[in-house]
């Protein structure tokens, strides 16, 4: 998460939606980085209402704008998938090491996945408690020349990208039964991802 405080605005880090890369050139011009442990740094929505904003409120009497980006649900799950299949993860519950992306869409879709499928919610990350989307200003992943955009424009600086916490390039071939299964069981994350500005 990135608090820039003079512009009146906070970045939510959606996990696998670029927010390592945007940290990695924006955090030397934020005014607050929030890096770890892991469950602030990839606050969402209601936990960033709930505890952070009422402290910035008290902080300064602003009430920060939030953005995110929000990644097709598709290629986002490709992303965890991939990102499991590393070597330090092989014999670990969360490793997909062996599993087909079929497979792992498949127990994604479940109530309880398994913990190599259990990767959270884009939905349930950008929702506050009442239903509503928390961030005034969602873009699509797949548009990320608008991401970079509004940031430079907000900002007034010019944005140099690295890749980082790239996940490894792999087929990600997904059945139609998987595809539809994964549309049926989780129309939620379709419709949060069309919610975002392409």
């Amino acid at each position: 998460m990135l608090v820039f405080w003079k512009e009146n605005l906070v970045l939510l880090a959606v996990p696998k939606t670029g927010s390592t890369a945007l940290e990695g050139a924006l955090a030397p011009r934020a005014s607050m980085v929030l890096r770890d442990p892991p469950h602030l740094k990839h606050a969402p929505c209601y936990r960033y209402k709930r505890f952070l904003k009422p402290f910035f409120v008290q902080a300064g009497g602003q009430k920060p704008e939030l953005m995110a980006v929000v990644r097709n649900p598709i290629d986002w799950l490709g992303s965890w998938y991939r990102y499991r299949t590393r070597e330090d993860l092989i014999g670990h519950e969360n490793s997909t090491r062996g599993v087909s992306f079929d497979e792992f869409v498949l127990e994604y879709c479940k109530g309880q996945p398994a913990p190599f499928a259990n990767v959270g919610s884009q939905n349930k990350f950008l929702r506050i408690n009442d239903g509503d989307i928390g961030a005034e200003h969602l873009f699509q992943y797949e548009a990320w020349d608008k991401v970079i955009g509004y940031l430079e424009e907000r900002l007034e600086i010019t944005i140099t990208l690295k890749q980082k916490n790239v996940s490894p390039k792999m087929d990600l071939s997904l059945s139609s039964v998987a595809r539809a299964k994964l549309h049926d069981k989780r129309a939620a994350e379709f419709d949060i991802w069309e919610q975002g500005q392409r």
